[in-house]
């Protein structure tokens, strides 16, 4: 760990330790420039102890026992519940109990300064970070700061709510014991993934949708498809109502949730899995003429708009709110921030060294459900919207011989989206079990725009789920 005595100039200074923080400090020091990383909670982020890696460790379990139960001379094995306490001891281990010990020895062993506390900007090129102990530190970069501060989760100001200390999707993953019974209000990814696994693990799971669907951002057959599942699992899943109150009935009681139809759902818990906002409202962005509280507006280098020197890295600047596509994001700007030091030109140019530009033409995304649903690209609707001449082509998951072989009655869909004037992919969905890992051989078909003709080429080994790309070639030619 640093001290006041180390120097306080370096090349780059670092706010916020998650993934993507970690990444650019180390694109920078692989280039041979100095970094200092400052960090308010734990090193790691939010993705290592709040977010990927603890979900993650929940969903497992109950993603696997699904599968074998689907498995002829299996299923009759897993049949009974899951051990609780295990799937939370899984949990905890993932999470590393909450502790950062390896990730400060991580940054430590890239020959990255450390600074615990909270950083602000004080200016141009100027962070000033104060110690948990109240001692402050004065940093200075020669070349450039990046704001790698991520997001929170945001609760809507209802009646009650502060009272009724709701979860958000930091206590969701972090949970010490299954609840009774668990309000979800959201349909998004954290809702969905979480309904997924409190379901499992035994609680009552009441999910309440604005929206007349789960996962709007994706094709609206994977959340028909991850919502016939939930509900199947015992999830009673309510579209179209809002919740308008929270109320809980003493320190330990149970919570009323108010609903804009009249009703009223009681649990023991509630989670608000509602949208996430900018870690900027107390980061000094008023000392350099940027609105605090506000997310951060960058061009495809990540640098923020009408500065030299500010990068926005990550979930701050909302241009894809996923922790490898922020890691992406960081290898980007990382190599930017050197070129720049460097005097050397940049490319920033389509899909050049120093652009994002998978951030807006092949975002990849797993929804850890069963069965999962994963994207990259567009959807047929966002083509359209686009201008594209598009036409989307869709194929049974179920009927490919290889998810056939993986799971009794498996139940999938595929789609691509055709751009019928160039040939190529705009983008692919997959929703079924399993397909997880389909997904990045539909993110390089989309990256490298591979013409369908040679896609043709690109034979799937048999008896593989991956078939399904023949088939949706098939589809396509007729």
């Amino acid at each position: 760990m640093t001290h006041a005595a180390e120097p306080a100039v370096y090349d780059v200074v670092v706010i916020g330790a998650g993934p993507v923080g970690e990444n650019v400090a180390d694109r920078a020091r692989a280039a041979g420039l100095s970094a200092a990383v400052v960090e308010s909670e734990l090193i790691g982020g939010e993705c290592s102890y709040w977010a990927c890696m603890p979900s993650k460790a929940l969903l497992r379990p109950v993603v696997a026992r699904a599968d074998a139960r689907r498995v002829p001379g299996l299923s009759g094995a897993v049949q009974g519940p899951l051990d609780s306490a295990a799937v939370l001891a899984h949990r905890d281990d993932y999470a590393s109990h909450w502790k950062d010990d390896g990730q400060v020895a991580w940054l430590d062993g890239i020959g990255a300064a450390v600074f615990r506390g909270h950083g602000r900007l004080t200016g141009p090129k100027e962070v000033t970070v104060t110690a948990p102990d109240g001692t402050e530190h004065r940093l200075t970069a020669r070349h450039a700061v990046a704001v790698c501060t991520g997001t929170r989760a945001v609760v809507p100001g209802l009646p009650g709510v502060e009272d009724a200390r709701p979860w958000t999707s930091r206590e969701a993953t972090s949970a010490k014991a299954v609840p009774g019974r668990l309000v979800v209000v959201g349909g998004g990814v954290v809702g969905v993934e979480m309904a997924t696994v409190w379901a499992a693990l035994g609680s009552e799971v009441t999910m309440l949708v604005r929206g007349e669907g789960l996962l709007p951002r994706m094709e609206p057959f994977a959340g028909e498809l991850v919502a016939e599942a939930l509900t199947e699992a015992g999830a009673d899943i309510r579209t179209g109502v809002s919740a308008t109150s929270v109320r809980r009935a003493g320190p330990d009681g149970p919570v009323t949730v108010g609903l804009d139809n009249g009703e009223s759902v009681e649990a023991d818990e509630v989670l608000f899995a509602t949208g996430r906002a900018p870690r900027t409202d107390d980061l000094g962005l008023e000392t350099v003429g940027l609105e605090p509280g506000s997310w951060l507006t960058v061009d495809d280098s990540c640098l923020v708009e009408d500065t030299d020197w500010l990068y926005a890295v990550g979930d701050v600047n909302h241009r894809a709110l996923l922790t490898h596509q922020g890691k992406y994001q960081a290898r980007i700007a990382g190599a930017a921030i050197a070129a720049r030091a460097q005097g050397t030109p940049l490319d920033t140019g389509r899909w050049g060294a120093h652009a994002a530009t998978a951030d807006h033409a092949a975002v990849p995304q797993v929804v850890f459900t069963d069965p999962e649903a994963a994207s990259v690209g567009l959807t047929l609707a966002e083509a359209e919207q686009a201008g594209h001449r598009v036409r989307a082509v869709d194929f049974d998951l179920g009927s490919v011989a290889g998810a056939g072989l993986y799971a009794d009655g498996y139940r999938g869909r595929a789609r691509m989206i055709v751009d019928l004037d160039r040939e190529v992919l705009l983008g692919v969905t997959f929703v079924g079990p399993g397909i997880g890992e389909l997904l990045h051989s539909a993110t390089t078909a989309v990256v490298g725009e591979i013409p369908i003709a040679r896609l043709w080429h690109a034979v799937p080994a048999y008896p593989t789920i991956s078939e399904v790309w023949l088939r949706l070639l098939e589809t396509y030619r007729g």
